[in-house]
């Protein structure tokens, strides 16, 4: 607040009441120029550019206002300068299943566009990783021997439980026809249980050998046409292989 508007307040509280009218007048005339902008605030539309609003309503009519037309909230309306040069237009309302359409394509625009930076960053992270065939292969190699080195060792077992079982059933021929001992049908059922387990080891572990070789077929493919100069990120996603699935082994039958 100015010097002026101060004495001003000050001689308005020392003026006897009845000189207050003249007093207050003072005032506001002193505090005029503080008050201004905020007048001019408080006159400008709460919502919107400031501007001459024009549409044409659903009857026909040309409707002006210096602020946003309700007739026309549906409508796109044009803003105009104080010279009747267009300054922007303003879009229509949305409804509210207009607006959660809105914001689901946007939504959308969002997740491709992450999409799309992430496809960049794996094909830049794939091309620093391997410059060439050479390193991708020995990855591969990597990938596959603790898996095979799994699968020699199921083998292996299953070759031990067969030669572990052979005798057992050799000792159940005798015994055809006749009630077997309970000892002796408790180790032809472990073994077996053995067996079905080896089994099913294998079965996973070839099938994880194949889902490890359909990855790096697929990225070798995809590595191929970025090395040969295919934009990163251009390529679209890399498909994830599909996820080892195996079907129960049967128990083995004596």
């Amino acid at each position: 607040m100015s010097d002026t508007a101060r004495t001003a307040l000050a001689r308005l509280a020392e003026a006897p009441q009845r000189h207050l009218p003249g007093a207050l007048a003072l005032v506001m005339l002193c505090a005029a120029p503080a008050l201004a902008p905020l007048l001019a605030n408080a006159q400008t539309p709460a919502s919107g550019p400031s501007g001459i609003y024009t549409c044409t309503d659903d009857k026909g009519r040309r409707l002006t206002s210096d602020r946003p037309i309700a007739e026309c909230a549906a409508k796109e309306q044009r803003v105009l300068n104080s010279d009747g040069s267009l300054k922007t237009i303003q879009p229509p309302t949305m409804t509210t299943d207009e607006r959660a359409e809105h914001d689901a394509r946007e939504k959308r625009a969002a997740e491709a566009r992450a999409a799309q930076a992430d496809a960049v960053r794996r094909d830049r992270n794939l091309l620093a990783r391997y410059p060439s065939e050479v390193p991708h292969q020995k990855a591969r190699e990597a990938a596959l021997d603790g898996v095979q080195l799994a699968l020699r060792s199921s083998e292996q077992r299953l070759a031990d439980l067969a030669a572990e079982r052979k005798p057992l059933l050799d000792e159940a021929e005798f015994y055809k026809g006749r009630t077997m001992p309970e000892k002796l049908k408790t180790q032809i059922d472990a073994v077996d249980a053995s067996v079905e387990a080896q089994r099913i080891a294998v079965a996973n572990q070839e099938a994880e050998l194949a889902r490890i070789n359909r990855l790096y077929d697929a990225e070798l493919q995809r590595l191929r046409k970025l090395w040969a100069g295919a934009p990163a990120g251009s390529l679209g996603p890399i498909a994830a292989p599909p996820a080892v699935t195996t079907t129960p082994v049967s128990r083995t039958t004596r």
